[in-house]
């Protein structure tokens, strides 16, 4: 397998609705970890495909659906149809990428009535099923611990079980996700990149830079 040298990646994060006002890095790879509308109507659908399927400087793009792209899980079929055939759709699928392989999940742990809520003990076997030989994992959840801490309940709000798998079995190069727009930055861990790439910060501001990643 190949793997290209300096191969940059750009990875950005709940978005919703305000993807334009974004700048956005020059890389290989862009990677959106999930949230990229409001309420995930289809006309939100269509606007952010439109701008995301247009951005050349990138030769691959990889996005994953979060709990507010609710017609992902609404209504898959009309979701995924109006997904460019240049945008690469992950959901508990993977893609391999000049010999990198990515995999994305959009589950994440029950928050009142959005899309993808999972109780903890379904979450666990999501994250099992992620291979073991994942480079850059993808999940809209943070992993307990790690860029998931709301300050305004003082909580904790990521999965245990996906911090187990990703910490003791998987070991991936880096772990991207969003979600807790509170946790936004980088924290290395164990010898993996943990990455909250969210860009909206906790009152829906896009505050919040793209983050890039060389390889």
């Amino acid at each position: 397998m190949r793997i290209v040298k300096n191969f940059k990646i750009c990875i950005i994060s709940d978005t919703h609705n305000h993807h334009k006002k974004v700048k956005l890095p020059d890389a290989d790879v862009i990677i959106h970890c999930g949230d990229f509308t409001s309420v995930g109507y289809e006309h939100e659908i269509k606007n952010f495909m439109k701008w995301y399927s247009n951005l050349h400087q990138f030769e691959h793009k990889i996005i994953i659906a979060g709990n507010h792209d609710q017609l992902f899980e609404g209504n898959s079929r009309l979701a995924k149809s109006l997904i460019p055939n240049n945008v690469i759709y992950l959901e508990d699928s993977g893609v391999e990428i000049n010999g990198l392989n990515f995999y994305g999940s959009p589950v994440q742990k029950m928050f009142m009535n959005w899309a993808f809520n999972k109780p903890e003990e379904k979450l666990k076997l999501h994250w099992e099923a992620i291979p073991t030989d994942t480079d850059i994992l993808i999940t809209h959840s943070p992993p307990y611990g790690i860029g998931d801490y709301v300050p305004r309940n003082g909580e904790h709000c990521g999965s245990p079980s996906l911090f187990s798998e990703v910490v003791e079995r998987i070991k991936p190069k880096i772990h991207c996700f969003g979600h807790i727009h509170e946790g936004y930055g980088i924290k290395e861990y164990d010898f993996i990149k943990f990455i909250n790439a969210s860009n909206l910060d906790g009152d829906y501001m896009c505050v919040n830079d793209a983050i890039l990643i060389e390889l």
